[in-house]
This record gives C-alpha cells, structure tokens and sequence, in this order.
C-alpha cells in the first residue's frame, strides 16, 4: 500500500496520468482474467499494466497474455515494480520478446566481480547453494551466498538495507553460521552499531555500497531494462541517486549501427494475396512464429531483418483496414496507420500506398514498389473468326470502293478499246472481211478480274490509253492485295475480345456499367481530392452510389465476376496483375494507369529505423531481389500460363478461319452446273423449234452428243444435203453436191 500511494502522488502530482483501475490478485489467473475484460471493452488504446509481485506469479501472468488468441501483444507494456528481471534473464519462454516488459535490475552485470561468480554458480550444487545451478542471479538468493565467508565481502547485506530498520528483515543466523574473516566487514558490527554506516563503503554486486548519517544508501545506481527477443535484458537507461534518470543513446536512435541490432520489432501487416496469405503445412507438420505466414510481405520482412541483422515478430492489424482517416478511432486513424500511431507496431510491411495524409501521421521508406490505380472489368468472350472472316482485313466500304472500282475500270477499258483504232482487227472471213475488237463488255470484266487475282489474262490492251487503264489498275491491285495479306494472318489466327470499357474515360462517360473502390483506401482518396474533370466525375459518380465501395478486395473482385460485365473495380495495378493470374481467370485490365504511386514501410514518426530501412531497401532495389520477388509471386505462381502459352502458340488455322473461301469455291462450281443447264436447256430449246421437234427429244439427242461427243452424226438428224454451186476463177458456176447441206 505503500507503494501504491507513492505512485498515485507521482502520477497525480508530477505526471499527470490517469490511473483507470487498481486490481488486487490472488493468483496469475485472476490477473489474466482482469487483463482479458479490459482487452474486450478497448481493443485499440494502448495498456499500461504495473506488476507488483513476484517473479514467478509476473511470468505467468506474461505467459498467459502472449498465448492468449483474443488478447493484443505489442499494445500491452507490463513494468515490474520489483526487482525480479534478473529472473526473467535467459529465461525459456522465449515468446516474451513479443512484449513490451521494463523492469529494475540492481546488479551489475558488467562488473568484473559479477562474472566471476556466475561463472561459478553455474555450477555449484542446488542443495547446497539454494538457486544455484543456473546461468543468471538475482538478489532474492544473493543471502545465501552470505554463507560462504569468502563472498561476504562483494555480497554484503548492507547493499539491500535501505535504512536501519530493515535490519530486522536481515537472517543473521545465516551470517553467524561461519566465522567471519577480521579483514571483512563485521555485519554484526555494522548491524548494531547504525553510526558506522558512514564508514562503509564496499564495492560489491550491486555497485558502490556506501550509507549517509541517515542509514540510507547512497550513491548507487539501478539499471532499467527491457527484454528482447531472446529473453535476454537489454541496459535501455540508468538511474542514479546524484544524476537522476539517464537514458542510453543508443536506445533513441543516435547509435543505431549497434542499437537495433538483436532486438525484437513488431512488423504489423495485412491479409491480402500475394502479400501476405496463411501458409499450408505439409502433412504433420506444424508452422509456428511467423511461418505461418507467406507471401511477397513475409519474405520481404526476413530480407530487411537479414540486412539490419534484427529479428521481428509478424502480426495481423486488428481492424483489417490498411489506414484511413476515421473519427471514431484513436488518434483519428484506423488500421495500420492507427496503430503505427499509437505505436502497437514498429513498422508495417504490406501493401501501403505513400500519401501526403498519411506522411503527416508515420514515416515511410523509400518505395519498394511502383503501381498505379487500374481498371478491372470481366474479361469479355473472345469472339471466334467468323466463316467469311477473311474479308475482315478490310472494311465493308473499301470492299464496296473495290468492286465499284473493278466495274468502272471494265467500262472505261471497254470504251478506250471501242475509240482506238489500234484495237480494232480486220479479219478475212469466208464470207468476206471482217472487223472485230477483243475488248468486248465481257473481255473487259474478264480482264479486269484477271488482274486483281493476278492471274492475267489472253487478252492484253494495245492502245496507249488501253495501257493506261492496265497500268494504274494493276498499281491498285498491288497495293490493295498487299495490304490486304498483310492483315489477313492476324485476322485469322488471332480470336479478338472487344471491350465494352478501354479507359476511364469510358467509365466517366456512361452510367451502365458500374464502378467502385475500397473503402478507406488510398485510391478512394485519390478520387476523393482530385482535381481533374474525369477523375471528379467518377467521384461524383461514386459517392452518389454508396454500395459501389467494397470493405475488402476480395469483395470487389467477386462483384467484378459476378456482375457480368456491368461493374468495374478501381484498384492498385499491382493487386490488378496478380488477380488476372489467378483461376478462373476472368478479369483483365484495361487501360493505362491513372497516376503513379508506390508502396513503402511505414514507421512511426520519428523512429529510428527509418534510414536504415531506407539503405535496406535501396540496396534489396539495386541487388534486384525486390524484382526477383515480384516475379516469385506474380508470374511463376500464374495459373492462367497454359492458357496464355496455347493462345501464343496457335499459328495454325482451323477450318472454321477459312470455311468462308469453302463456301464461295462450292458456291462458284454449283453456280458454274447451275449455268450451264440453263444454257444446255436454252440451246435445246432453240434446236428443237429449228429441228420442229420436241423439247424432250431435242434435250436427248443433245445430251447424248454431249456425252459421246459424236456431233457429226448427230447432225443428219437436223441437216440434209443440197446442191450448191461453186463459183471458179473464170467465173463459171460448176454445180456441186460435195458436204454441202440444206436445212430441211
């Protein structure tokens, strides 16, 4: 009680704390159990908790809170008001690293004195030397080393009497069991005579021993330390009767080449894929500490505490937020950022963006990653190559333009051919001479298509003009038939996706298809005070539409793949990649990125770890293991590469890319038949009214001569012969009868 009203006139008078409770235990249970409805009413505010007992009973209490699942372990700090840390020292619960505990420590570990006889405890026997046998000391069994005269003198009583008084708490049986050394200090002596305290002064275990006239000691230090991840006390300050309190530098950052090194940091992070997921343990195995973690965050935290040589314990933040500006939480902000602040953690390693709110609250380090804000929709259905796809390489109006172009050029050849002599043939005739021009209508068009399918032709211009029109008609064909095979692979062997959404600009613009961010992130700041037409439009968008902001990415993914095509997640490029590569595989970016950011390690203000993560991560940069990691969770765990290798690799064309050229040869021979029974039929037709016979009969007789091919017999049945005269050289008309034939 004395104790406990002592420390309400401090907090009251000099610091101006608010004490909130003061709990009397029985046992480290009820303390557990006090601790615990206190963690369950405020789980963000930080807790500072005063142990007022022994060793033992404060290790289980510490125990109890660190394998507790529903207690915080960096929020809590425990000070020992005893002097018990020396029994924390080496201690096998190597788990109290993870937390905060300050304690006193009254011996000098760095005396000469100190060494040597822990050099001999370790190995002296416990029934004889009660507590001995272990590897640190503590004053609670430095009275029993009273009992050997030879340390008597290093381990005085004097060095625990506070004033005369305590003498009663001495057992000076323990001292009078062996015979003191004359040479030594008497305790009787000094225990029964106060007045030669004065004249005390010995150099032992706890320091200098010296009283003053009152009986109280005087110019002796106490260390004040803290555990570190290996159980072992690290010397963080000092206090002195005559200098006060006297913190050690290298604690605040001024020695940091060997201030952080060997010691615990809690690296506060965030569940999200590929940053940071849960590992999956093979079978019988169990993962403990941070190996129940994995991902890009995980590994990038044990290449940092390789380079600092520091050691870290992993935790998730409590909200599952990243860090936004929120009222209802302490200090103003949630998530990682919140607790930076209030400094549950040392450092957060995840997917945090630098921002200027964010800069003004924590520190970061340089980025270890550069990322944009992008556009996720739903992967469209590829469409297929249709059956006349091989006309896609060009556009409906220049087929038009082309086939107007191959008439006008027949017409116009076909009229230069008609005005030009030179094309113009006299033939001499049985019957007589005659003229006759190859350029026909018909020629004219055969030509033509003759050229475009470079294929030629028999017939060829022989006038200037003619050659003018061949000559800059086959230039066009040229050019237009290169073009056109050019385009024609990527046409055919390439399954196009079209897009409903290519930029932001597209979303800005309609209203159909929804969009949304994270909430509380900074991409959802980004809108927020943008400045720009098209990113203030979405913004108003948005916020106008309160159920389009998602609470996680995975809720956002989800709606993306369930909304078939009618929502569109805004997210950070990087997340954006690595969700493509996931299965089933149905989302895709588009567009640009719309700004440029990046991820860094945050710390609290002013700590002092920041530059030396900041040489960290520069050099994890330069060594390109940053970029070896991306590649690590990214690309070489995609499950969409077998698609993506097949889709490369089909160079080949199926029968469905080029079943339109099938169509049009089948359509060409059936309209070739076709044409050809007509003229059959028109042909029989007009034998049979020359002939005055039936059409069924002329269609036979012809269609035997067609398949025999005997038309000279065949044409008795139409013909008969009849005398003729032959006119000669002297103009006489001789009568002949000699293959001649007269229709009947």
């Amino acid at each position: 009680l004395l104790k406990l009203q002592y420390i309400f006139r401090l907090t009251t008078e000099s610091y101006q704390l608010d004490i909130r409770v003061v709990k009397s235990i029985a046992n480290a249970s009820d303390a557990n159990n006090f601790l615990r409805s206190i963690e369950t009413e405020d789980r963000q505010s930080v807790k500072r908790v005063v142990l007022d007992c022994s060793a033992a009973t404060a290790k289980t209490i510490i125990y109890n809170h660190v394998h507790d699942i529903h207690m915080g372990r960096r929020n809590y700090h425990y000070l020992l008001t005893s002097l018990v840390m020396d029994e924390f020292f080496n201690t096998d619960t190597p788990e109290f690293g993870a937390i905060n505990i300050t304690g006193f420590r009254m011996l000098q570990t760095q005396n000469s004195e100190y060494r040597k006889l822990l050099k001999k405890w370790k190995f002296l026997d416990s029934d004889v030397w009660p507590g001995a046998g272990t590897n640190y000391l503590s004053v609670s069994v430095l009275f029993n080393v009273l009992r050997n005269p030879i340390d008597s003198e290093k381990v005085n009583v004097i060095s625990v009497l506070r004033n005369p008084t305590d003498s009663e708490k001495v057992n000076v049986i323990t001292v009078l069991c062996n015979p003191i050394d004359s040479e030594k200090v008497n305790v009787i002596s000094v225990l029964r005579n106060p007045t030669d305290l004065e004249k005390t002064e010995i150099v032992g275990l706890t320091g200098n021993i010296s009283f003053s006239e009152d009986g109280f000691r005087k110019n002796f230090t106490i260390d004040i330390v803290e555990m570190n991840v290996d159980s072992e006390m690290v010397k963080i300050a000092e206090f002195s009767d005559t200098r006060g309190l006297e913190f050690d530098p290298t604690v605040n950052g001024e020695n940091l080449e060997n201030g952080i090194e060997n010691k615990t940091y809690i690296v506060t992070s965030i569940l999200e894929e590929p940053y940071l997921m849960y590992s999956k343990p093979e079978p019988g195995e169990i993962l403990e500490g941070n190996n129940i973690f994995e991902g890009y965050s995980k590994d990038l935290a044990d290449l940092i505490a390789e380079k600092l040589k520091i050691n870290y314990v992993l935790k998730l933040v409590n909200d599952s937020n990243y860090g936004g500006q929120d009222p209802s939480s302490p200090a103003g902000w949630n998530g990682m950022v919140g607790e930076l602040i209030r400094k549950e953690a040392d450092m957060a390693i995840a997917p945090l963006t630098i921002t200027s709110a964010r800069e003004r609250v924590i520190d970061f380090t340089k980025p270890y990653m550069s990322l944009g804000i992008s556009i996720m929709i739903k992967k469209p259905m590829k469409k297929k190559p249709g059956v006349f796809s091989f006309l896609n390489p060009l556009s409906k109006k220049i087929w038009m333009c082309i086939i107007l172009a191959y008439l006008g050029v027949s017409v116009v050849l076909f009229l230069v051919s008609r005005f030009s002599p030179v094309e113009w043939r006299f033939e001499e005739a049985f019957l007589g001479p005659s003229v006759s021009n190859d350029f026909s209508l018909m020629n004219s068009l055969w030509f033509s298509l003759g050229a475009f399918m470079q294929q030629g032709c028999d017939v060829c211009p022989r006038s200037v003009a003619g050659r003018i029109v061949g000559s800059v008609w086959w230039f066009f064909t040229l050019i237009i038939i290169s073009s056109y095979t050019a385009n024609l692979a990527a046409f055919l062997t390439v399954e196009r996706m079209v897009t409903p959404i290519n930029s932001a600009d597209d979303l800005s613009r309609q209203t159909e298809v929804e969009y949304g961010t994270l909430r509380f992130s900074s991409t959802q700041e980004f809108f927020k005070r943008s400045k720009i037409a098209v990113y203030a439009r979405m913004w108003e968008f948005m916020n106008s539409r309160k159920h389009v902001f998602t609470s996680s990415y995975d809720e956002g993914v989800k709606r993306v793949r369930e909304s078939k095509g009618k929502y569109a997640f805004l997210l950070e490029s990087t997340t954006n990649d690595y969700i493509n590569e996931r299965q089933p595989c149905d989302t895709m970016k588009v567009g640009r990125n719309l700004d440029a950011k990046g991820f860094g390690v945050g710390t609290p203000l002013g700590s002092g770890l920041r530059d030396r993560l900041n040489l960290a991560v520069l050099s994890l940069t330069e060594n390109g293991d940053l970029a070896r990691l991306k590649n690590k969770w990214w690309y070489d765990r995609s499950e969409c590469s077998s698609n993506t290798g097949k889709d490369s690799s089909q160079n080949e064309l199926t029968l469905s890319n080029v079943a339109g050229c099938f169509y049009i040869l089948i359509g060409g021979l059936v309209w070739a038949m076709v044409v050809a029974l007509l003229d059959f039929c028109y042909k029989a037709r007009a034998e049979a009214t020359r002939a005055k016979m039936s059409m069924m009969e002329a269609m036979k007789v012809k269609l035997r001569s067609s398949i025999t091919g005997m038309h000279q017999h065949e044409r008795g049945r139409f013909y008969t012969p009849a005398p003729s005269q032959l006119i000669t050289v002297d103009g006489m008309a001789d009568n002949i009868n000699q293959n001649t034939h007269t229709q009947v």
